[in-house]
């Protein structure tokens, strides 16, 4: 940071913050400053699957957003995914009802289970599962990702809870 000599930043400097001038800002934040994405106007025009309902809520298309994207995901009962990675991108997963079960590892021997209230990190490159632990409850998750690409990279694991009956299906793990 460039410093020079005898400045101190505590001080009122003059340069101009595209302030009004009442004070107000400008009106170019308007539009293209903070947004709220209301709960009951998430986008329900993406590709849907049974058992499922997704909704986007922070994408490209809505609201401009170039490096993440977030959503809302209700997966049914006893659903689970493949072996699989997500490539460079960071996955957050926060759980808002039921209970999520999460396999990693180069043989999935690694588990951990989350419930409501509770958030779920999946760096890049890890192998991993996520299955819906529940046999009678829906698992309802916010997610959130890295980046708008939905990179998936299914890796040739056996799996420890074989997907046969129910697969997990969002917005980034498609129907095999």
């Amino acid at each position: 940071m460039h410093e020079e000599a005898g400045h101190d930043h505590d001080h009122h400097h003059d340069h101009d913050h595209h302030h009004h001038q009442d004070g107000a800002p400008a009106p170019r934040w308007r539009n293209d400053g903070v947004r709220v994405i209301k709960g009951d106007k998430l986008d329900a025009n993406t590709a849907q699957t049974p058992g499922m309902f997704r909704q986007a809520a922070i994408n490209a298309a809505r609201v401009g957003a170039q490096k993440i994207w977030a959503g809302t995901v209700s997966i049914q009962p006893n659903a689970k995914t493949g072996v699989h990675h997500h490539g460079a991108l960071e996955s957050v997963i926060y759980v808002v009802r039921g209970r999520a079960r999460m396999r990693w590892g180069d043989r999935l021997e690694f588990v951990a289970e989350a419930e409501a209230g509770d958030f779920i990190f999946v760096p890049p490159y890890v192998p991993h599962q996520e299955i819906n632990a529940s046999s009678d409850e829906p698992l309802e998750c916010v997610l959130v990702r890295s980046d708008n690409e939905a990179v998936v990279v299914g890796l040739d694991i056996e799996p420890v809870e074989r997907p046969e009956a129910v697969y997990w299906v969002d917005p980034i793990h498609k129907a095999p």
